[in-house]
């Protein structure tokens, strides 16, 4: 397995490399959320009230015309610190977790690597950012629920608890473990795919442009397939936070219904997700550039000739 940890860039017992990759997660992911706030409350704004907020079009017009321009940024706070820490502990951790699990699972298909990685990461990165999640969704959709995280945190602990910070986090899960699992797979795929189909060239052959255009590729095909497959739990995690203390996550996903599910906010998730997942792995990987670390993926974990 030493080999495997040289081409990973793990060597030497691999603190400074993780130290990097979560820098590189927190900035990456804070910076690039905290971009799209304004289609995050519209978004937001159309899974819970779907009858006024029924296009992105209209829907934008509607909150610059009745709360103002500022509207637009409500929950940035929440957007950079939540997923800047969401971040930090997402790709840190599946870093740290693929080379774990790489050394015990030597015979087992790199996708099985890639799932229980970035399962593993996830899990504890939702629980870092469901309390920003729960308070963020509130000031974007309540008006007069808080200005932010400064007051919104204390106004949700003194009305509901602790609870009322995690009341969210299964579907949460739900929404983001699929589709980091995705994500991480269908991006390690991608890289690996593009440079043998593609470049036709090893990526330590590939110049550093080159390496960030692979990864920027990867990253859109990556995001796009992950926002499918979690869309029914994003609608419901919205719709959760927006409801009453007792709400069920049945009962919030039987009031949705089957097909909105799938289909509600769609176009616009994948609006702010492509892109959003796209810079995420591109400002990941030029921070690991920069500090002399190579380009996530195009690397073999498995066995070979393992596809």
């Amino acid at each position: 397995m030493t080999d495997f940890r040289t081409k990973l860039g793990v060597e030497g017992g691999g603190y400074y490399y993780y130290g990097i990759c979560t820098a590189g997660g927190m900035f990456s992911a804070g910076a690039t959320h905290l971009a799209v706030t304004p289609l995050d409350v519209l978004k937001v704004n159309m899974q819970v009230n779907p009858i006024k907020f029924h296009s992105i079009a209209s829907g934008l017009n509607i909150l610059w015309k009745e709360e103002g321009p500022s509207s637009l940024w409500r929950g940035w706070s929440g957007k950079l610190f939540g997923y800047g820490v969401q971040g930090g502990f997402k790709f840190g951790l599946y870093e740290f977790f693929k080379r774990r699990y790489t050394d015990v699972l030597t015979d087992e298909r790199q996708s099985i690597v890639y799932f229980l990685s970035s399962a593993s990461a996830q899990v504890f990165a939702d629980i870092a950012l469901c309390p920003f999640e729960a308070v963020k969704v509130r000031v974007q959709t309540q008006p007069n629920f808080a200005k932010g995280l400064s007051d919104g945190f204390p106004k949700l602990y003194s009305r509901e608890g602790i609870s009322g910070f995690y009341k969210g986090l299964l579907p949460l899960w739900g929404r983001n473990l699929p589709f980091s699992m995705i994500m991480f797979s269908t991006f390690e795929h991608s890289v690996d795919l593009i440079y043998r189909k593609f470049v036709q060239k090893r990526k330590e052959e590939c110049s550093r442009g080159q390496q960030l255009g692979v990864t920027c590729l990867a990253g859109y095909t990556a995001g796009a397939v992950g926002t499918v497959i979690s869309n029914p739990a994003d609608n419901i995690v919205s719709s959760l936070y927006n409801k009453k203390a007792n709400h069920t996550v049945l009962q919030v996903a039987k009031s949705i219904g089957m097909m909105n599910l799938f289909t509600r906010s769609l176009p616009i998730r994948v609006a702010l997700v492509g892109p959003v997942v796209t810079l995420q792995w591109f400002f990941y990987d030029t921070i690991k550039v920069l500090n002399g670390l190579p380009t996530t993926g195009g690397v073999s974990l498995g066995v070979e000739g393992d596809a």
